[in-house]
């Protein structure tokens, strides 16, 4: 049933471009002349192999078109349904299988979208049409990525897996009954352990167990403290399915983004809390980035940024403003004053309150009718630079008071903002010596604790991704965990299309 039901869908689809398109093209495409048994042949190839791509040939009916290939197939219903199969297939490799603002409300980027009538049009004019099919899917790391897939898939084959019982977090020095299994477990992922004295203790967590953990630690972004507590349990945990899992996850979404990420752009990574800005193709500035809380994503997002302001104020969202300050104004009223907070009636009028004359008893978390706005200064939560963009969720990138958070590995702290560690680096390399720009005059602004107003020479496109997956040239993948849980979601919607 699922299948017909497949089909249908996808002849509705195809049967409307192939009467859009030019007469010449109502020739057939796939059958009835040697070059139409060329593509069909060549089609029925990359459908077989997609699942180098991350994708499965069972989604494309891949029986069904074997059967449309085969001679004394009916021509007139093989011609329709290669032409549909095509259409679908070039789609999920060039641009993805889902549409990703509708997996997730914590999505909102500008995925590519193909023309149907445009890619008919391409299949027949391609002069070499393998060629063609090969020009689809993404460039940059994406092979990488496919080779990692594929070194990933031969791993499962004779993968063992040592699980890590939860428990106590276990410290440098312990001895605990799991530390024989962690030994076991650390060499299953292929990391070297020093062999053990002769009279050492086999159950004691040692201190050259403790340097192979740290740099475990550091592949995966987590605390680099060697302390084996629930985040690096649950990363040790993570199965090889899960892993190839997250490969598949983070093809898709390089296939979401643009083919050309622009000329000028910031590429946000939340699972590695990295920030790059790409000038003319090179590396221009690199930096630590601290992003959102597991209960607070920071979304993947596409816009772009035109200017920055320094010593701005910030206004407290109205839902933290419920949730997290409410109960501090019931049990002292005065409590945000100290941090330079102001409290006003509303969000359109500028008339500020004596929080002491607010019964907070009264007020509901979820219709804080109030607007509490923080000074700017030392202690404002925004650091000394803001940069905003355009989003629908309210949130930017800035400056941070709390600078000791970038010296941790998991840096997921935010409300859902990008908090920068070096702002004002960032400024200069976009500007890029352009504008009469000068660092230190922006310095004794801020200084002066002015509030002032800069634009780019150009605008900067920004990508804000969540790439878990990282591979050299030659497949070697690097894994971040999925913190958001934002892997599993995509490879699920993928199966069901």
């Amino acid at each position: 049933m699922f299948r017909l039901a497949f089909l249908a869908s996808l002849l509705a689809l195809v049967i409307p471009v192939i009467g859009s398109l030019p007469a010449y093209a109502s020739d057939p495409l796939w059958v009835g002349s040697r070059a139409g048994k060329v593509r069909s042949e060549t089609l029925l190839k990359a459908l077989r192999s997609s699942s180098d791509h991350g994708l499965d040939p069972a989604w494309y009916s891949i029986t069904e078109v074997e059967k449309a290939v085969a001679p004394g197939a009916d021509a007139a219903a093989a011609e329709a349904l290669l032409g549909a199969v095509f259409v679908s297939y070039a789609s999920d490799v060039s641009t993805g299988r889902v549409r990703a603002n509708r997996i997730d409300k914590e999505i909102s980027i500008d995925q590519r979208t193909v023309d149907p009538a445009e890619l008919m049009k391409a299949a027949r004019e391609a002069p070499d049409f393998a060629v063609y099919l090969a020009s689809l899917p993404p460039k940059g790391d994406y092979p990488a990525l496919q080779k990692a897939l594929v070194h990933w898939r031969d791993k499962r084959a004779e993968a063992v897996f040592t699980p890590l019982p939860d428990g106590a977090a276990l410290k440098p020095g312990m001895v605990d009954a799991r530390v024989p299994l962690l030994r076991k477990r650390l060499t299953e992922l292929e990391f070297k352990l020093p062999a053990l004295d002769a009279d050492a203790v086999a159950d004691r967590y040692d201190e050259a167990l403790v340097a192979v953990v740290k740099s475990y630690q550091a592949t995966k972004g987590l605390t680099v403290d060697g302390v084996i507590g629930a985040k690096t349990v649950r990363s040790l945990n993570t199965t090889i399915d899960e892993r190839i899992g997250q490969i598949i996850a983070n093809l898709e979404r390089r296939r979401w983004l643009p083919v050309d990420l622009g000329r000028r752009y910031v590429f946000v990574n939340t699972a590695d809390y990295s920030m790059a800005f790409v000038n003319d193709g090179k590396v221009a500035f690199q930096s630590l980035v601290i992003v959102g809380t597991a209960k607070n994503p920071t979304p993947e997002i596409s816009s772009v940024m035109r200017g920055f302001q320094t010593n701005p104020f910030w206004t407290v969202p109205q839902s933290i403003a419920g949730e997290e300050y409410l109960p501090l104004l019931r049990r002292d009223p005065s409590a945000l004053t100290a941090g330079g907070f102001r409290i006003f009636a509303s969000w359109s009028e500028d008339i500020e309150l004596d929080p002491n004359t607010v019964d907070w008893s009264s007020v509901h978390p979820k219709a804080f009718p109030f607007r509490i706005r923080q000074d700017s200064g030392a202690a404002n939560a925004l650091g000394y630079i803001f940069f905003p963009f355009s989003n629908k969720y309210g949130i930017y990138m800035h400056d941070t008071a709390s600078r000791w958070l970038f010296t941790e590995g998991s840096r997921n702290f935010s409300h859902g903002c990008i908090r920068l560690q070096n702002p004002l680096d960032f400024v200069e390399a976009v500007y890029g010596g352009k504008g009469n720009f000068s660092k230190e005059r922006v310095r004794q602004v801020i200084d002066a604790g002015q509030q002032a107003h800069y634009t780019f020479p150009e605008p900067v496109t920004l990508h804000v991704t969540y790439r878990t997956v990282a591979a050299d040239a030659e497949g070697t993948a690097t894994f971040r965990d999925d913190v958001y849980g934002r892997d599993r979601l995509v490879v699920k919607a993928m199966k069901k299309g």
